[in-house]
């Protein structure tokens, strides 16, 4: 989601934590005093509910990190992240691309140099972020 602070647009991203129901009360003290992130709530199985801002997904990724290297901490995983005009720059450059990028119809790039990010097993977040990011 975006939202303007002090006139500046935010993404606003919903983080999932898992944490084991032993270490519950430690997670959640260092969630709420982390600068990184604003708790919300937690159940009893070890889930805890935080959310993170950012200017842009680079940003919430750095977050996103600072908050999976929290000790005792299973997993952080983004549930939910929006930005309107992200999109809209997005789907105008889609809009406007050829239907088929150009890296499939040149003959001379080797099949090898051509980067699949659909694997989410081997996801590189950070390079996604960095192409999402800067839009052309």
């Amino acid at each position: 989601m975006e939202i303007k602070i002090e006139g500046k647009k935010v993404n606003i991203s919903s983080i999932v934590v898992q944490t084991l129901p032993k270490y519950l009360d430690g997670v959640v003290k260092a969630l709420k005093e982390s600068p990184a992130c604003d708790y919300h709530l937690h159940d009893e199985k070890g889930r805890v509910i935080i959310t993170i801002e950012g200017e842009g997904v680079q940003e919430e990724l750095a977050k996103l990190r600072e908050i999976e290297a929290i000790p005792n901490i299973m997993s952080a995983e983004m549930q939910m992240a929006y930005s309107e005009d992200e999109l809209n720059e997005h789907m105008e450059k889609l809009e406007n691309a050829d239907l088929v990028p150009k890296v499939l119809n040149d003959d001379n790039i080797s099949v090898d140099n051509i980067i699949y990010r659909g694997d989410l097993k081997k996801k590189d977040l950070e390079g996604f972020a960095r192409d999402f990011d800067r839009v052309e």
